[in-house]
């Protein structure tokens, strides 16, 4: 099956930050972008599918492929930032009003899935990211399957597949026993959390935040990109705090209250913010403790 849709745009798109939260390294399988054409494999509610994005002002060509096809045109405004209340968002800093200028093209999207997210979000805990992004490359590789239509991705890994596995199964790419088992509880309650995109900010929140395993750092990753919440503010990231802190008030090191305090006058917005000045290139000096890579597939 294919699908296809136009959508007019109502100002610029910049589709490598807009979607950024929904690929998880530079090799990842299941996504390709640029900043004018991009495409990306997902599990839809109606199956399997595959979509590109093509901006050319005024509008955006969206074409989709395989059972999911027509779910995805459908879902494409959210997922594009189309529906994002940008009007919401009134900077008074001057840094962020100049961020905020800068990159037009950053939109807030959602995907709605719920298990797409917290997968990925789930081997990024406490470990670096070229580990992440490799385990995950991995995973999707051994445990996908090609994608429909003409981009050549690869689908991720389905939650009735991942919830079957033995924990050990996951140790060849480089996932520990406890990375596993959240991962394979969190997919033997697929249906469950797929609900939560539907929910309120809030309850939404609660029903991650209920599953062993995930905490406020995944719970925030999962909502930036699977519910589209401009606030969901990440905490416990090792480089964050000491990034915002810099870029706000000047100061090379930060921490996760020094963080909250300096974009409490943007509460409603402070994962936007963030996202812009993570786009912004500002780095603070490189003298902060760095997480040095563990071979847990060679245990």
């Amino acid at each position: 099956m294919t699908a296809r849709r136009s959508l007019p745009l109502d100002g610029p798109l910049d589709l490598v930050l807009t979607m950024r939260p929904f690929r998880h390294g530079g090799g990842d399988p299941t996504i390709r972008l640029a900043r004018r054409d991009a495409c990306r494999a997902t599990r839809t509610p109606e199956g399997p599918a595959s979509a590109s994005f093509a901006v050319r002002p005024p509008l955006v060509e969206v074409e989709a492929w395989g059972p999911g096809a027509r779910w995805c045109v459908e879902h494409a405004p959210a997922l594009l930032g189309l529906r994002d209340d940008r009007a919401a968002f009134r900077p008074s800093d001057r840094v962020v009003r100049d961020l905020h200028r800068r990159l037009p093209g950053l939109r807030v999207g959602r995907s709605g899935a719920v298990v797409e997210s917290i997968v990925p979000a789930v081997i990024e805990q406490k470990v670096t990211s070229d580990e992440a992004h490799r385990s995950y490359r991995k995973l999707v590789w051994a445990h996908g399957e090609p994608a429909p239509g003409p981009p050549g991705l690869r689908l991720p890994p389905s939650p009735q597949l991942l919830a079957s596995l033995p924990y050990h199964a996951l140790h060849r790419f480089g996932i520990e026993r406890r990375r596993a088992d959240t991962i394979r509880r969190a997919c033997s309650y697929a249906h469950r959390l797929e609900e939560a995109a539907a929910l309120p900010r809030e309850a939404a929140r609660r029903r991650l935040l209920a599953l062993p395993g995930v905490g406020p750092w995944t719970a925030a990753v999962v909502a930036g990109a699977a519910f589209g919440d401009p606030d969901a503010v990440i905490v416990g990231d090792l480089h964050l705090p000491h990034l915002v802190s810099w870029t706000l008030a000047g100061e090379a090191r930060g921490s996760d209250a020094r963080m909250i305090e300096l974009l409490e006058p943007y509460a409603g917005q402070r994962a936007r913010v963030v996202r812009l000045i993570v786009a912004g290139g500002a780095r603070p000096p490189a003298h902060y403790i760095r997480r040095r890579p563990r071979a847990i597939a060679s245990i």
